[in-house]
């Protein structure tokens, strides 16, 4: 049987930036600044709609 304690932790949120969960000096972010990725939005624009 749950508590009310427990009850309370379960209602609980928490707002996260992915952001922030990278850090700054991570690999991903050195590739990301070194590659312009804008080309993709020309290769996939007709997957999305208007």
């Amino acid at each position: 049987m749950m508590t009310q304690e427990t009850e309370k932790v379960r209602k609980q949120m928490q707002i996260v930036c992915i952001d922030d969960l990278v850090p700054q000096n991570h690999l991903l972010r050195i590739i990301d600044k070194a590659i312009d990725w804008s080309f993709i939005y020309d290769l996939v624009r007709d997957t999305y709609s208007d």
